[in-house]
């Protein structure tokens, strides 16, 4: 089953999930279908692409978009659901939505011949970013600060909960053209489903 239904994906969705399908693909051969915590996941796609700089602002609050991109990607094309490798770090195991035989997923995973993956990821991803709203216009990351900083100065007890992560997951959206209550929200819904 898929973690997240609906998603409208971003560029930053879009681009980060096709690192994250990289490294899930090398959790699943090198890991043999072992499961992989989400902040581990963002590590292991860092060292495979270290000069990327989307994925180094990527946090694990905002792997949910990016595990759905994984989703839609593999379901597109018929492989097996490479996201389930990905878990929460607490419990190993994933979120609340994620129903099915999780160890028939890993091995089949596992199993699978990912080599193939390669070529259909570039048409898939191609695909997926000419689906991204033209409303969504992409922002530097200083002027989606500012954005960001002067919605929190008018809206701080909406924002309250947030940490430095969450912050950073907002920005990372504001700059890929959410506007910041959008973004908010999206992360504090995030934040619910993958901690």
């Amino acid at each position: 089953m898929t973690r997240l239904a609906a998603v409208q994906f971003t560029g930053n969705d879009v681009d980060v999930g096709c690192r994250i399908v990289e490294a899930l693909v090398q959790q699943a051969t090198a890991g043999q279908g072992a499961p992989i915590a989400y902040k581990d996941l963002l590590t292991l796609a860092r060292s495979l692409h270290p000069k990327d700089a989307v994925l180094g602002r990527a946090v694990a609050v905002g792997i949910g978009a990016k595990l759905a991109f994984v989703d839609a990607f593999c379901a597109a094309n018929g492989y097996p659901r490479l996201s389930c490798l990905a878990v929460h770090p607490d419990s190993m195991r994933p979120g609340p939505d994620d129903t099915g035989d999780w160890d028939a997923e890993r091995r089949a995973v596992a199993a699978f011949d990912w080599r193939v993956a390669d070529a259909s990821l570039a048409a898939f991803a191609a695909q997926a970013r000419a689906g991204v709203p033209a409303r969504l216009k992409p922002r530097k990351e200083r002027p989606a600060d500012v954005a960001w900083y002067a919605y929190f100065c008018s809206h701080r007890e909406a924002c309250a909960w947030m940490a430095q992560e969450d912050k950073q997951e907002v920005i990372n959206l504001i700059m890929a053209g959410l506007d910041p209550d959008t973004a908010r929200q999206r992360v504090q819904a995030a934040k619910l489903q993958f901690g």
